[in-house]
Order: C-alpha cells, then sequence, then structure tokens
C-alpha cells in the first residue's frame, strides 16, 4: 500500500524526484504523467494544471520560447478544459496555448520531448491542408463541386500581349491571387513583449528608442517680449519706443510668461514578475534619458526598483544603447527580485522627489503592482507623490489580459491615486502611453477620487 504523506500526497516506496509527475496507477504507452496531482482525470493521470503549466513554461523559457505568465494561466485553463489523456492530447493543447510564431515549434518539440519523453511528436495533419496532390482520406469518394458560371464580360488582352497566354497563368474567369504580407513593423505592433523572441526584442528596442514621450508645457516665473497681447504691459520697453514717437507711446509692448515642458520622471520595475517586458522597458527609459531632451525638450530621470531604488540617469545618459543597458544592469544590484512598492515610492519622495525632480512633473510607474508591502503603506505613499507631482500614468502590462481586475493589494492601493491607467505591453499600447503622459487636462485632486475605480468595481 502506499505510504501516506504528511502533507496529504500518495506516494510510491521508489524514489522520486520533487515535483515529480505521478499518476494514479502504471499509465499506458504514449500517456504523460502529471505534474504536483491532486485530481484525477479520464485515463487515470492526476494532474495539477497550474503546476504543470509553471514547470513547463519555466522550460520553455530555458529553451528559448518566450512564453509569458500570461500564456502559462491560458495553458492551465486549457487543462481544465481539456484534461491530457494522453501524450498527443497534451502536446497540442501546450502547442495551442504556448506558442505564438511557426519560428518556435522546433524549440517547443524539443522542450516537450525533454520533459515528457523522447517521442517524436504527432504529425501535424493540417500541413497537407489545401494540397491539391495529397491523396484521399481512405473510405471516401473524391466529389468536386461544379464552378459557378462566370457571366462577367471578358476583358480585351493587353496589347503586345498573345491570346493564349495570361499573365498570372489563370484560366479565364479563375480569380486572381492577390498577395498580401504584412511587414514585420506591422506585426509587431500588436504582439506583446512577453511572446517576442530574441532578435524581434532586438528589433522592438530599436522602435521603442524613437518613441517621444512628450509631456504638456507649462508657464515659468520668467518672461518674454510679445507683439501680441499678452498677460501684462511691458512698460519699459514701451517707454523705451515711445522715444521714437515724440513721448508718445503709439505701439505698447506686452510680456508674455514663457512655457516649457514638464519633467518626466519614470520609475520602473525591475523585479522577477516584469522581467519579460524589463527589457523593452529599459530601451524606453534610455531612449527618454538620452533622446527625450533633444527630441521634447523635457528634463528626463529615470529610476528602478525592487527591493531598492536606484538612480540610472547617468548609467542611461550613453550614446550606445548596450552600454547603457550594461551600465544599468550593474547599477541596479537587486534585478529580478522582490517588490518593495511603498519602500521604493518613499525613498523617492525623501532622497529625490522633495529637492524638486517630482514637483510639478509626469510621473511614469512601470510596475504590475505585485508588491510585498502592506496596501496602507501603498496608499500613503502615493498619496505623497500625488501632492507634488503634476500626473501620475501607471503602465501596467498585466491590464491587457481578458478579465483583468486590479485586484492585487498594491495596485487596487494605488490606482485611486493615478490620473492614467494603461496597459504598455505592446508597441500600438505603448503609443497610449504616450498619449497619457502628453495629456494636458486639469490636475487632479491630492485625494483619491473614482475616476479610475468606476470601470473595476
Amino acid at each position: 500500500m502506499p505510504d501516506r504523506d504528511p502533507r496529504g500526497d500518495h506516494r510510491t516506496s521508489g524514489d522520486h524526484r520533487p515535483g515529480q509527475v505521478r499518476t494514479s496507477g502504471d499509465h499506458r504507452p504514449g500517456q504523460v504523467p502529471a505534474a504536483g496531482g491532486t485530481r484525477v482525470v479520464p485515463g487515470g493521470l492526476a494532474v495539477e494544471p497550474a503546476a504543470l503549466a509553471d514547470r513547463f513554461v519555466e522550460a520553455l523559457r530555458r529553451g528559448g520560447v518566450p512564453a509569458g505568465t500570461d500564456r502559462a494561466a491560458r495553458f492551465a485553463a486549457a487543462l481544465r478544459l481539456v484534461p491530457p489523456s494522453s501524450r498527443d492530447r497534451l502536446y497540442w493543447t501546450a502547442r495551442t496555448t504556448l506558442v505564438s510564431d511557426a519560428t518556435q515549434v522546433a524549440a517547443f518539440d524539443a522542450v516537450f520531448a525533454g520533459v515528457f519523453g523522447d517521442d517524436a511528436p504527432p504529425v501535424d495533419l493540417a500541413d497537407s491542408r489545401g494540397d491539391p496532390n495529397a491523396p484521399p482520406l481512405p473510405d471516401t469518394t473524391p466529389e468536386t463541386r461544379p464552378a459557378p458560371p462566370d457571366n462577367r464580360p471578358a476583358e480585351p488582352a493587353p496589347s503586345g500581349a498573345s491570346a493564349g497566354s495570361s499573365s498570372a497563368g489563370n484560366e479565364p474567369g479563375e480569380p486572381r491571387a492577390v498577395p498580401a504580407l504584412a511587414s514585420a513593423t506591422e506585426r509587431l505592433q500588436h504582439t506583446a513583449f512577453a511572446e517576442l523572441t530574441a532578435d524581434e526584442v532586438d528589433a522592438v528596442r530599436q522602435l521603442v528608442r524613437r518613441l517621444v514621450l512628450a509631456t504638456p508645457l507649462r508657464r515659468t516665473r520668467r518672461s518674454r517680449a510679445s507683439t501680441k497681447n499678452g498677460e501684462r504691459i511691458d512698460v519699459r520697453r514701451t517707454v523705451r519706443a515711445a522715444r521714437k514717437t515724440g513721448g508718445d507711446p503709439v505701439a505698447l509692448v506686452h510680456r508674455r510668461r514663457r512655457r516649457r515642458p514638464r519633467p518626466l520622471v519614470l520609475l520602473c520595475d525591475v523585479s522577477g514578475s516584469m522581467e519579460p517586458y524589463t527589457r523593452v522597458f529599459l530601451a524606453l527609459l534610455h531612449g527618454c534619458v538620452f533622446g527625450g531632451r533633444r527630441v521634447a525638450g523635457a528634463r528626463a530621470e529615470a529610476f528602478v526598483f525592487a527591493t531598492r531604488l536606484t538612480r540610472l540617469t547617468r548609467s542611461l545618459a550613453a550614446r550606445d544603447p548596450d552600454l547603457a543597458l550594461r551600465r544599468a544592469a550593474e547599477a541596479a544590484p537587486d534585478w529580478a527580485g522582490g517588490t518593495r512598492l511603498a519602500e521604493a515610492l518613499r525613498r523617492f519622495l525623501d532622497d529625490h522627489g522633495r529637492r524638486g525632480l517630482a514637483r510639478g512633473a509626469v510621473v511614469v510607474v512601470l510596475s504590475d503592482g505585485w508588491a510585498q508591502d502592506e496596501p496602507a503603506d501603498v496608499a500613503a505613499q502615493m498619496a505623497r507623490l500625488r501632492r507634488v507631482a503634476h500626473r501620475i500614468v501607471w503602465v501596467n502590462p498585466r491590464k491587457a489580459a481578458a478579465g483583468y481586475a486590479p485586484k492585487v493589494g498594491g495596485m487596487a492601493a494605488a490606482l485611486p491615486y493615478c490620473d492614467a491607467f494603461v496597459s504598455g505591453h505592446s508597441l500600438a499600447a505603448l503609443n497610449e502611453v504616450a498619449a497619457a503622459v502628453a495629456a494636458c487636462g486639469p490636475r487632479s485632486p491630492s485625494r483619491p477620487g473614482p475616476n479610475l475605480q468606476k470601470g473595476y468595481r
């Protein structure tokens, strides 16, 4: 009889590795044992979908397949709907939910074979779909459907072309095939950063660096002369100009207060949960710090945080993007660690915010809100930031997931103090980030309001 483990799992007398796949009995050839069994499905397999999805997605990442947490959740949900009663069934369920590009199939097959066995992957019956030379299915008679009559008038052949030849080799009345292929840039516009390959990430980083986060203008204390109606009359210039007209001030000279872009502050979460998006977001920070002053005219400051806050403005000021990112990685020792959101905000406000970096600035926080701090601490620090910043834009890549709701403690506590809440999970979504940063609406009150909470109640 199997021994009863104190934690509730049935274990056999044989040795096994922690997290090894177990079944309720001997499985037939071609079946796949499941991980962390807590539920018996048809075929005698004990499967815990969440544990299986988490471990298999982690193996895919090590094998070069860019599968994020969203696809892991989708795979776990699919396992509940389609129990893996056989290896083939598990293969197609995993491939349908975890592979986003045809170039990832080879790496996926290699990882799948290494995790679930060395058998060759099932043959894709759809490979011969639409092939006129494919043999007919057994016990079936090929049927042909007569083509509809073509009542269109015949088009005259172009000059210099023979009557027995066509430009594309099509018969009269046969529809012409117009090739249409989306460009690589267009395809990358709507692809989530977590699903990009290494080459695609490099291409996206080049495009992200060209993105301009232009902040709204604000009036300064300095003024300049204006020939049009200004805010007040420049008495000194008006009297000086009146000397040319015998002391009669014929033309009044006005003064207008100067306008300049508001400062931009970016706080990027580089913890483990944000790792699929960190590579692209750091390219955004580099483009704002190095090229933002030249393009948008705004002063940009960049910070990263996980368990501690690190200022990267000087590290990202290098012209070479690879050198800048290498310096940034060396400056942040807590890369891919935990998340101390409230502590990072407190350090920013104590060391930099009250000195003028955040006063009147547009603050962009790039984080999923998964914090180890108490929600009350996060809300207290966000209230402090709200009192000094002009506008707070929160970028959460998890927002793009279907059925998302900001119920995590840190995100739910910070959301009432934000002026905009966007996803930023793809290139197209980063355009929404740029629009939220450039918005010049009235400043929201320092107290939390219902403007962002209505849609999530």
